[in-house]
């Protein structure tokens, strides 16, 4: 097992939006970098990169979805557009541009910010990215959904989360996911979750084509939303001209399985970048 890299707390900081308010912490000096987490996540998904980032001479932003962490759960939707509305609203706050990191169907809104404002975004890192919909029939994505129904979302995420861990798990697994977990019973968090699981990855694919980016994709080569890993990783890389690194013994979450190989991989896209000043 890898020992996690040492943290320090940050202040939580919020962003005025239409119908509510998005957490974020924000530290360092250097150039931005805007850390985005996935579904059912929260933005300490990031807390053994965000360290290594500032020390490395970045400014580091995290931030928490809609419905998600310590953002308010009073926002009437939620998505891949509603989430790239409030990282680019978050960007230009802060002073950008920056490197998204987007995990999940955080490179989702990642792509789109790309796409729709390309004068913010210095580079993409998609980490285990949806960016297309996954190949689901119907009927696993109507079980999967009624599964994270509200009433027992807290309980049936607790219990899907292992999967999505693959391979070597985080040392603190079990505190994180406990995390995680008393998030989603917060008033009004297991509903906006629920909502975001109908999240359609349409919008995403089809601004594709738009994106000028530098792009990192990093996928973990167990990670079970994938039926190919590889394979899905290749054809991103491919369709964004972008490159690929694949994390050994890791899932969907390579960031917090994997620290030290991700980490790695993300300082030296950045330092090929020549976005460190």
């Amino acid at each position: 097992m890898q020992t996690p890299t040492a943290t320090r707390s940050t202040e939580t900081r919020y962003l005025s939006r239409p119908d509510g308010r998005i957490a974020y912490d924000v530290d360092g000096e250097g150039p931005l970098v805007v850390l985005v987490p996935g579904m059912g996540d929260l933005r300490a998904t990031y807390r053994f990169l965000a360290p290594v980032l500032r020390g490395a001479g970045y400014r580091v932003a995290a931030t928490d979805l809609r419905g998600h962490g310590d953002s308010d759960a009073t926002f009437a939707s939620c998505g891949d557009a509603e989430t790239a509305a409030d990282v680019l609203a978050l960007i230009e706050a802060l002073g950008g541009p920056a490197v998204i990191v987007g995990n999940s169907m955080g490179a989702g809104a990642a792509v789109m910010v790309a796409a729709e404002r390309p004068d913010q975004v210095n580079g993409l890192v998609l980490v285990g990215p949806f960016v297309r919909n996954g190949k689901m029939s119907a009927m696993q994505r109507v079980l999967f959904r009624v599964a994270m129904a509200p009433l027992w979302a807290p309980t049936a995420w607790k219990s899907y989360l292992p999967k999505l861990y693959a391979g070597q798990r985080p040392v603190d697994f079990d505190t994180y996911r406990a995390q995680v977990v008393a998030a989603l019973h917060l008033p009004g968090h297991a509903k906006a979750f629920s909502r975001t699981t109908h999240t359609n990855h349409d919008p995403a694919e089809a601004r594709l084509g738009e994106i000028s980016a530098p792009t990192l994709v990093i996928m973990g080569d167990r990670d079970p939303d994938f039926p190919d890993p590889k394979g899905e990783a290749s054809w991103i890389a491919e369709t964004l001209h972008g490159e690929v690194a694949m994390v050994a013994e890791a899932g969907h979450y390579p960031q917090s399985q994997q620290p030290k190989v991700t980490s790695n991989a993300v300082l030296s896209f950045l330092t090929a970048l020549g976005a460190h000043a």
